[in-house]
């Protein structure tokens, strides 16, 4: 039985920080609207999100209107962009220490014969 109880406070805490993750070094990510284009239902509304790892996480430090129109064009509801960020995913959501919404890359345009 103590062993067992050993071993549940051990995979406990393991698990607590298993999630928690730093990124100091500036990361490339993919960015975008969490409910419109990463699937994810939390919240109501839109909010932005980025995905590290494979897994969305919403984000705290910044919001989507700080970066453009979200609705618009080429806003965060209507694409996944790239984003160079720092930060650390703490209790499910990633806290920005920054976020730069990168260039979109132009398509080149291939001459016909």
């Amino acid at each position: 039985m103590k062993n067992i109880m050993t071993i549940a406070l051990f995979l406990l805490a393991f698990g607590a920080n298993a999630q928690d993750k730093k990124i100091t070094k500036p990361q490339v990510v993919e960015a975008s609207c969490g409910q419109c284009n990463f699937g994810m239902k939390d919240k109501k509304g839109c909010d932005l999100a980025v995905k590290i790892d494979g897994k969305p996480y919403f984000v705290d430090g910044t919001k989507l209107d700080d970066h453009g129109d979200a609705h618009g064009e080429d806003g965060f509801c209507s694409k996944v962009r790239q984003a160079e960020v720092t930060g650390e995913v703490k209790d499910n959501r990633f806290v920005a220490s920054s976020f730069t919404l990168l260039p979109e890359k132009k398509a080149k345009k291939t001459k016909k014969k």
